[in-house]
């Protein structure tokens, strides 16, 4: 990164399978995890999640990933409901190491563009 370069940092995420005091109705499985890193959603082996969870859980980890005031519910608050009313299923997100993206890596201004954030580690070997 050079001392003029325009950029940001983002949190990397965990959000992880945990339950409520109801039993889950749909396929939650305590434990069960994905990070967040970048724009990519990561899963390990044998890990899954509900795409209907998923669908609730998404419009939420962007706003996760980026510097919120101490107070504002979106750092206090870690734990997502299952939409489904009946279910007892959470999802628990876990900040954890934060990750410097560069403007010029994840715009899609022709201009401005440069080395895609993903494929920077590629033009560094």
């Amino acid at each position: 990164m050079s001392a003029d370069e325009t950029g940001f940092w983002l949190w990397d995420l965990r959000v992880e399978t945990v339950l409520g005091d109801r039993p889950p109705v749909c396929r939650h499985v305590v434990g069960e995890s994905f990070r967040v890193v970048g724009e990519t959603l990561v899963f390990e082996p044998g890990q899954a999640v509900s795409m209907y969870a998923l669908a609730a859980l998404i419009p939420l980890l962007p706003a996760k990933q980026r510097a919120t005031d101490a107070h504002d519910w979106m750092t206090t608050d870690a734990e997502i409901a299952c939409p489904d009313p009946h279910c007892g299923g959470r999802f628990r997100i876990h900040r954890e190491g934060r990750r410097w993206f560069s403007h010029a890596g994840t715009t899609g201004l022709p201009a401005a563009r440069g080395v895609a954030w993903w494929r920077e580690e590629d033009e560094e070997r």
